[in-house]
């Protein structure tokens, strides 16, 4: 396995099907913060589901259309980012990210989806990176910033949660605005 360190006491690594008991432990401490905003965080309420989750992004990763990694204070999984679509054909992937409080105000979401749009990028060449956060959610629309990423538009009421329609703003960069590009 490998691990891409983010700071001196926070690594990058992948995050599997057979991590579900941690990546549960984490999704049950952080769930209240991240629910609105990861759909996934509702459905992952016990072993099964979580193995599920996990089990949907590595199938997502054989099949080259997405993948997860997690982040780790230290020890502990403190969130992560993915690639939630990757389509070689078209080049654009959209990639997200998640956060529990213990992880937050320490720049390691920006650095997690630098490694991976770089990656997407140089590795992979795609073309287009996107970020998709539902209007109200300040903090992710700050990293898209944060990421040099353009706001595209927005897609007033798309995003149905808990019975109320919210804006979905589209974040994107190019490569050619890739700083590392």
């Amino acid at each position: 396995m490998y691990a891409i360190p983010l700071t001196d006491d926070a690594t990058l690594r992948p995050l599997e099907p057979w991590m579900a008991p941690e990546f549960l432990a984490h999704i049950d401490r952080a769930r209240d913060h991240v629910d609105p905003w990861i759909p996934w965080a509702t459905f992952s309420t016990d072993l099964a589901s979580a193995t599920a989750t996990l089990q949907r992004y590595a199938d997502r990763q054989c099949r080259d259309e997405g993948r997860i990694c997690g982040i780790w204070l230290g020890d502990t999984l403190v969130g992560g980012v993915m690639f939630v679509s990757f389509d070689t054909t078209s080049g654009v992937a959209e990639i997200g990210c998640w956060l529990e409080p213990a992880g937050e105000g320490k720049g390691l979401v920006t650095r997690a989806c630098r490694v991976l749009i770089d990656w997407a990028f140089r590795e992979r060449g795609m073309h287009r990176v996107e970020w998709r956060a539902t209007a109200c959610n300040e903090r992710s629309i700050a990293a898209a910033r944060r990421l040099g990423m353009t706001r595209d538009g927005v897609l007033r009421e798309w995003y149905p949660y808990r019975g109320t329609r919210h804006d979905e703003e589209i974040w994107a960069v190019l490569t050619r605005d890739w700083p590392a590009a």
